[in-house]
């Protein structure tokens, strides 16, 4: 059973949430809150599997609680949903250790599939945010942190981060899509990840890509 807490100071949203929610076996919602600081007060105590939290609260915001509760409790995931798509806070957001990253336009059973990917350890991004990420046509930097990737595998992981199919990343960087494929296998095992997503995280968590 997935114990889930969300935390949204809108009541229409929550307890739309809370039905849909509801109907599903392996979810299970113990807590709700209206406000940063009761979504800290409220998680130290319930300590959730999963937290749905949105950004614009009274108090402190979802970014904000996010980093505060990744410290206290780096074993509560947060899955992000919000209405905000601008780069500046998914990436805040993601640093901040946010588990997934969801816009409030997602169809609901997408939101379900989300937070059982979370809970297994993976990660998710709405797809629309993936190639809002960076400006790579206008700035590329060496990655900050020390990595076993080679410099193609940097090449592609930009691309992975830009949002772009393995057929646009052959195109992009003249290779075979067979070439991408074994360039994306190596990455995913170098930086043990599992999906494209994961990736994503991976990389902005880290520092990987400049921004």
């Amino acid at each position: 059973m997935i114990k889930l807490m969300l935390v949204d100071d809108h009541a229409v949203l929550r307890d739309g949430l809370k039905t849909i929610l509801e109907l599903e076996e392996d979810i299970q919602v113990i807590g709700e809150a209206i406000s940063g600081e009761e979504a800290i007060e409220k998680a130290t105590v319930l300590l959730p599997d999963i937290i749905l939290m949105d950004i614009n609260m009274p108090g402190k915001n979802g970014v904000e609680v996010t980093g505060i509760l990744k410290k206290k409790h780096p074993g509560i995931k947060i899955l992000m949903l919000t209405m905000h798509n601008h780069d500046e806070f998914f990436m805040t957001a993601i640093r901040e250790g946010a588990d997934g990253y969801l816009l409030k336009d997602a169809p609901s059973d997408q939101v379900v599939d989300a937070i059982r990917t979370v809970a297994k350890g993976e990660s998710v991004i709405h797809p629309s945010m993936t190639r809002k990420l960076l400006t790579f046509h206008q700035q590329k930097a060496e990655p900050t942190n020390d990595t076993t990737l080679t410099e193609r595998e940097k090449d592609v992981l930009l691309c992975l981060v830009e949002g772009l199919s393995n057929k646009e990343i052959a195109e992009k960087l003249f290779i075979s899509d067979k070439t991408v494929k074994i360039h994306v296998s190596k990455i995913f095992k170098k930086l043990d990840v599992k999906s494209r997503s994961q990736v994503v995280i991976y990389a902005v968590q880290n520092q990987l890509v400049p921004f």
